[in-house]
């Protein structure tokens, strides 16, 4: 690999910038916003308040979302799920 890939290969890693797109994009596919580029405006802003503190990290599931996903894992109604169920439902 050349040294201007591996160079470019970790500067993405270290500022996480797949993972950042990647939540960028499954936001504006959430929420389906008229204005896509003011939405990601105003995501980011709230990323940068989150990180100082100042306010809360926009995320894409709410707590009625992670219920009805831990319910659909724990088939059996136990209240809990092994850790295989809970890898397979992180990984989708």
């Amino acid at each position: 690999m050349a040294a201007g890939e591996e160079q470019s290969r970790e500067y993405l890693r270290r500022h996480r910038l797949p993972e950042l797109l990647h939540r960028l994009g499954a936001l504006l596919l959430f929420h389906r916003p008229e204005r896509p580029r003011e939405f990601l405006i105003q995501v980011l802003e709230r990323v940068k308040a989150g990180r100082r503190a100042e306010g809360e990290y926009p995320f894409l599931m709410d707590e009625a979302n992670v219920d009805a996903m831990f319910s659909l894992l724990d088939v059996l109604g136990q209240g809990h799920i092994r850790p295989a169920q809970y890898r397979e439902g992180a990984s989708t």
